[in-house]
């Protein structure tokens, strides 16, 4: 995976608001229904604790506008994580920008990692998340946060890939032997999901599959591949001649019913 240096512009024209009062909060809260088309349960009280805490709450700003948020949390002291919950950005440049200033924020305080999840459905978030910022997928969690109500997420399972991202220097990837896996992703399934919702769910049921059985003989997640017309593309796994690091976590049992398609 590349090196996730910080390219000379990546910061952009963005300034960087703690979010610790009230007045703030909202402003956090009405970004995020305006990025998920509506709630993506945060509440103001919650984020005032969060930063009373020092955990990682603050919002990027261009000329005044709130164009970016990033909602994150600290680990059990020995893990040296921070689990980054939420991030989202309204303008090009302003998510990559909040990265590595929540990046930043990290090695200040002697975090090692920042973790986070993503939708391993959604081409550009993987691109994004493993071929520019360098981040590797460590979970493959079915149904992670069970029913989403949000513009987004809402009908589907939520299905979630776990990236950590080494906030200091990169441990290298495992030893490998050649790629032998390809997962290969539609080019838009955000309009899959509003036109056809079944076929959304055929593409769900069809990657979680191919992670499943290619995790269960040893391999690990090398990189994503993005075609010329940057739509789409395709996960690159290689089998582990270690132990490898990816694992995959089923849905309880009481929440897998859910995530069958009835028998006609």
């Amino acid at each position: 995976m590349p090196d996730p240096a910080v390219p000379p512009d990546a910061a952009g024209p963005f300034d960087f608001t703690r979010v610790s009062t009230p007045t703030d909060a909202v402003r956090t809260i009405d970004l995020v229904e305006r990025i998920w088309g509506g709630s993506a349960g945060v509440d103001v009280n919650t984020l005032i604790a969060l930063d009373h805490s020092d955990n990682y709450v603050m919002l990027a700003e261009r000329d005044g506008d709130a164009v970016a948020v990033g909602i994150a949390f600290c680990g059990p002291p020995r893990s040296r994580n921070l689990h980054s919950h939420i991030v989202g950005a309204s303008v090009p440049g302003a998510g990559r920008a909040l990265k590595y200033h929540q990046r930043d924020w990290c090695r200040e305080r002697g975090i090692e990692t920042i973790t986070w999840t993503f939708d391993p459905l959604i081409a550009r978030n993987a691109w994004f998340n493993l071929g520019v910022l360098g981040a590797r997928p460590v979970e493959y969690l079915v149904d992670h946060y069970g029913r989403m109500d949000d513009g987004l997420n809402a009908g589907q399972p939520s299905d979630r890939l776990l990236v950590s991202w080494p906030v200091a220097t990169d441990p290298g990837l495992p030893t490998l032997e050649p790629e032998v896996g390809r997962i290969a992703l539609p080019d838009d399934l955000e309009q899959i999901r509003r036109t056809d919702p079944d076929a959304a769910l055929d593409w769900r049921l069809r990657v979680r599959e191919q992670f499943a059985e290619l995790i269960a003989s040893g391999h690990d997640v090398i990189g994503f591949a993005r075609p010329d017309s940057n739509r789409g593309g395709e996960y690159l796994l290689a089998r582990s001649t270690q132990s490898p690091t990816l694992r995959f976590h089923p849905a309880p049992a009481t929440a897998r019913a859910a995530q069958e398609r009835p028998s006609a």
